[in-house]
């Protein structure tokens, strides 16, 4: 398997589903580490009502993350071409470490933000963070059944990413491509091959 890169004649096609997946552990685990935090200070709310109102905050946050954008992809799926023989196949941890690089502000910023609602609703807004990791979790998922499905891997070509390496579904949703699924080094879904 060739690594990502460009080649004169060639495009760099990175794994839609490890791009989506990307950003699931990292929202999970500082979402958890902030909502930990969050219940030292009792907050405006107290901190029973902050809790059982963040776990319906984690639920809609999860179910909206899982849900966004699905006719996109659909739409990106049913327009899909085989791949060509001279497209370079990017790996897995290139592209994840690509998501979480262009990302890392974000994800600073959204910590913080949870950690300092955590005075008014304490433990709400890292598990909002949470929900929306496991919804990307959720949903790289369902990409991973609808690749089983048609029994090929879903891929776009790099530059259609956005600039943060993150954005698996342009507006537009040409230029999806497919291979076999024993191409690339992840399995349907996203997760590495075992």
């Amino acid at each position: 398997m060739a690594r990502g890169g460009t080649g004169r004649g060639r495009r760099a096609l990175v794994r839609v589903a490890v791009v989506v997946r990307a950003g699931a552990a990292p929202l999970w685990w500082w979402g958890v580490l902030a909502a930990a935090a969050g219940l030292v200070p009792p907050g405006l709310t107290g901190r029973r009502i902050g809790l059982y109102g963040g776990v319906l905050l984690y639920a809609l946050a999860a179910a909206l993350t899982a849900c966004a954008r699905r006719a996109r992809y659909r739409a990106g799926q049913a327009g899909a071409v085989r791949a060509a023989r001279d497209d370079i196949l990017r790996d897995r941890a290139v592209t994840v470490r690509a998501w979480r690089r262009g990302h890392r502000w974000w994800l600073a910023l959204a910590v913080l933000a949870a950690l300092g609602s955590a005075f008014a609703v304490p433990a709400a807004g890292g598990l909002v963070l949470a929900g929306c990791g496991t919804g990307l979790w959720l949903k790289a998922r369902w990409l991973g059944r609808a690749e089983r499905r048609a029994e090929a891997l879903y891929w776009l070509p790099a530059d259609r990413l956005g600039g943060r390496g993150g954005g698996p579904v342009p507006r537009t949703t040409g230029g999806w491509a497919t291979t076999g699924t024993g191409a690339g080094d992840a399995a349907p879904g996203g997760a590495r091959r075992r």
